[in-house]
C-alpha cells in the first residue's frame, strides 16, 4: 500500500472562527494528499463540512483575554485533559494545533512527550506580543506552519523548525473581488455607499464593540444620509447582533446576515472591523478599513505592556517595512511599541480611543478621500501577491516530511 493510499488519522483542535476557516482549508489539501484521511478533535462548521468529527464544538474554546477566561478555565482545562486522554488512547498519526496557543501548547507538549508527532499551524504572534510563548512553542511542536514570510527566520533563531506556506486565504479570495455580484447576492443596492460592520466572532468582542459600531453608524448616517450598513454575524451571536441592530434606530439602513463575511467584504466600500484575522481578510478584499478593539480595562493594561510593535492590526504589521519588525538593540519593547512615528496604512482605534465619534469620523475620512482608497487598494494588492503561495502543496509536503521522520 502506498503512503498516499494508507489510512491516516489526524487530530486537530481549532479555537475560534478564523481557526475553523484555516483548518477547513488545510483539511482540503490534506484530503487531496491522503484521500482516506480521518480527522477528529475540536472544530467548527468549516471543518465539519470536510468530514471532520468534532468531539467538542469550537465555541468551547472561543474566549480571549485574562479576566474573560477565568470563569471558563476549569471547563477548558477539563476539555484539554479529556481530549489528551482520548488521543493518547487512540494514537493519531499527527496532532495539529490550529492557533489557540494557550489551549494547544499544553496539549501538544503532552502528546509530543508520549511520542505523538505534533504540528502547530499558525505561529503565535510572538513578534507582536508575548514573546514568552517561544519556549512553550519549542517544547510543544515538532514543526510549525507559518502564514507570514518573515516568521520562519525569526523562529529559526530560537531553534524552532518552521515552514512558510503562505496564507490560504490569499488563494481563496479573488485578486479582484466582484462588488456588484456580492451586492446582488446580499440584496444590497448596486449603487450607493455600503459600510460593513464586523464587531468580532467572540461574545466578549461583540459585547464591547457592537454598541460602539452601531452608534458610529448612526453618526455616519447623519453625515451621509444614503449610507447602508451590513453586518455578517457568526451564527451563535446572531440574536445578540440582531437585537443591537434593532436598538440602534438605523431601521432599514442596517442589514444583519448570517455568516457570509466574505460576501459582505466584497460588497462594501469601507469596513469598521474588530482587530483579528478578519482585518487580513478585509485587506485581501482590498477594502479600506477602520480597525477597532476594546476589552475590560484590566485585560487591556496587561496586554498593552506585552506589546512588541506599534500596531495591533495585521494589515499595518504586514505592510510595514522589514526594519519595523526588528526592534533595535537598546530600545525597550514598550518604548518601541509607543513610537509616534510608526507608519499606519489604516487607522487603529483601541480601547478608550474607540469612541463612536472617532470611529465615525475615521469612516467618513475614507469615504471623502477616493485617492487614499486607491492607494491602499494598491498596497493591499501587493500584500495579496506576497501571501499567495501554493499553500496546499507546501503544507502537505512539510507534513509528509514530518511523518517520515
Amino acid at each position: 500500500m502506498s503512503a498516499v493510499d494508507a489510512k491516516r488519522f489526524f487530530a486537530l483542535a481549532a479555537g475560534e472562527a478564523s481557526g475553523d476557516l484555516l483548518a477547513g482549508l488545510l483539511l482540503d489539501s490534506l484530503r487531496a494528499r491522503w484521500p482516506n484521511l480521518q480527522s477528529a478533535g475540536i472544530g467548527g462548521a468549516q471543518m465539519a463540512a470536510r468530514g471532520f468529527d468534532a468531539w467538542w464544538p469550537i465555541e468551547k474554546l472561543s474566549v480571549r483575554g485574562y479576566l474573560e477566561v477565568l470563569p471558563r478555565l476549569p471547563e477548558l482545562l477539563r476539555i484539554r485533559r479529556r481530549l489528551g486522554d482520548r488521543l493518547l488512547a487512540e494514537r493519531p498519526d499527527l496532532f495539529i494545533g490550529v492557533d489557540a496557543p494557550d489551549f494547544n501548547f499544553g496539549l501538544e507538549a503532552r502528546l509530543k512527550s508520549a511520542g505523538i508527532k505534533t504540528l502547530h499551524f499558525v505561529s503565535p504572534s510572538f513578534w507582536a506580543w508575548r514573546p514568552e510563548k517561544l519556549p512553550k512553542l519549542k517544547a510543544a511542536a515538532d514543526h510549525v506552519l507559518c502564514l507570514f514570510p518573515f516568521e520562519p527566520e525569526l523562529l529559526k533563531e530560537h531553534g524552532i523548525a518552521a515552514t512558510y506556506v503562505g496564507h490560504p486565504l490569499a488563494s481563496v479570495i479573488p485578486m479582484q473581488p466582484d462588488r456588484t455580484a456580492a451586492r446582488r447576492a446580499l440584496g444590497l443596492p448596486e449603487c450607493g455607499t455600503v459600510v460593513a460592520l464586523l464587531p468580532g466572532s467572540r461574545a466578549a468582542e461583540v459585547k464591547h464593540l457592537s454598541s460602539r459600531f452601531f452608534q458610529a453608524s448612526t453618526l455616519v448616517r447623519q453625515a451621509r444620509a444614503a449610507t447602508q450598513f451590513i453586518v455578517p454575524a457568526v451564527p451563535h451571536l446572531l440574536p445578540h447582533i440582531e437585537a443591537a441592530a434593532r436598538a440602534s434606530g438605523l431601521g432599514d439602513a442596517v442589514k444583519v446576515v448570517r455568516g457570509q463575511s466574505h460576501a459582505v467584504l466584497a460588497a462594501c466600500d469601507v469596513t469598521l472591523i474588530a482587530s483579528g484575522t478578519a482585518t487580513l481578510e478585509a485587506a485581501l478584499f482590498k477594502r479600506p478599513m477602520v480597525i477597532a478593539y476594546a476589552m475590560p480595562a484590566f485585560s487591556h493594561r496587561l496586554m498593552r505592556h506585552k506589546r512588541q510593535l506599534p500596531w495591533v492590526g495585521l494589515p499595518n504589521v504586514l505592510c510595514a517595512s522589514r526594519e519595523w519588525l526588528y526592534r533595535p538593540a537598546g530600545i525597550s519593547a514598550h518604548d518601541f511599541a509607543d513610537r509616534a512615528d510608526a507608519p499606519f496604512v489604516v487607522p487603529e482605534l483601541i480601547q478608550d480611543a474607540a469612541t463612536p465619534q472617532a470611529l465615525a469620523q475615521a469612516v467618513l475620512d475614507w469615504l471623502a478621500a477616493p485617492e487614499k482608497i486607491a492607494a491602499v487598494q494598491q498596497r493591499f494588492a501587493t500584500l495579496h501577491h506576497e501571501l499567495q503561495r501554493d499553500t496546499a502543496q507546501l503544507a502537505t509536503d512539510a507534513i509528509e516530511t514530518l511523518l517520515a521522520r
